[in-house]
């Protein structure tokens, strides 16, 4: 693992591979180790270099600051930037799927091609509530039992299909419970969960697109991936089946052909 610095943000990532780069962003509450299961070792495999890193809030980039979206964009900015990667393929998931997206919109000089998975260009009501509570129950100190945040978190991200399987669940939940709790820096990723309607902005965005939902995704629905992939000027949209929230790694076999359908289709 390798730090950039610059001011006085740290940031942690990881290079791989060699060919042309692709920069991986994470979701919020997981380090870019998460992308090295599947996605790293395909993409690899197909010839590119691959970095993946750190967010704030994360790991050795753990901050009790405040934070903004456009830190993060500003933060992978200087990634690319440091690592004279520019214009690269840009690949993002939930909170880092937001990420990419702002990033293509400020910095399309540094965008080759963006894939957005699990994300969306505004919040609804519903999910803007659960964010508002999810923000209030860290505030109020209340430290739940971690089997229950580990089961709470196995409902919401996963697909029924999973669930079915008591093989699978119990591995899932035995990964969920090793989690560590929310700290400061999870809690400054969940303040920008609740974003602003984007979609007049996002049809400013010049760059190809390719967005990617989850059948099954009850925290960013196949509806909220439409209205994203509508609002971009010639994105392309795909949903992949028996996949929640983390279907990157519930059906990585699919997520890593349509990460390498489109990277050699669209603008390659």
């Amino acid at each position: 693992m390798s730090v950039m610095t610059f001011g006085d943000v740290r940031v942690s990532y990881e290079l791989r591979g060699a060919g042309d780069p692709i920069i991986m962003i994470m979701g919020s509450a997981a380090g870019g180790q998460a992308w090295h299961m599947h996605q790293v070792p395909a993409l690899v495999d197909a010839g590119y270099q691959v970095v993946t890193f750190d967010n704030r809030g994360i790991g050795a980039n753990a901050t009790a600051e405040p934070f903004t979206i456009d830190d993060l964009v500003a933060d992978t900015a200087g990634l690319i930037e440091h690592l004279d990667l520019g214009p690269c393929r840009v690949v993002g998931t939930s909170m880092g799927g937001y990420v990419a997206q702002e990033l293509a919109l400020a910095r399309p000089e540094l965008v080759r091609q963006a894939v957005f998975m699990a994300s969306r260009a505004r919040k609804d009501a519903i999910r803007n509530a659960l964010s508002r509570a999810e923000a209030e129950l860290y505030d109020s100190g209340i430290e739940l039992p971690v089997s229950y945040r580990a089961a709470v978190r196995a409902m919401q991200t996963l697909s029924p299909r999973t669930l079915d399987d008591d093989r699978a669940v119990r591995d899932w939940l035995d990964l969920f419970e090793l989690s560590s709790a929310p700290g400061p820096g999870i809690r400054h990723q969940m303040a920008l969960e609740a974003m602003p309607d984007r979609r007049p902005a996002y049809a400013k965005i010049s760059v190809p697109c390719h967005v990617v939902s989850f059948a099954d995704d009850l925290i960013t629905p196949p509806t909220q991936g439409r209205d994203l992939a509508d609002a971009i000027p010639g994105a392309t949209y795909e949903v992949i089946a028996d996949a929640g929230h983390y279907g990157y790694l519930e059906r990585p076999e699919a997520v890593n052909s349509s990460l390498l359908t489109f990277f050699g289709t669209a603008g390659g």
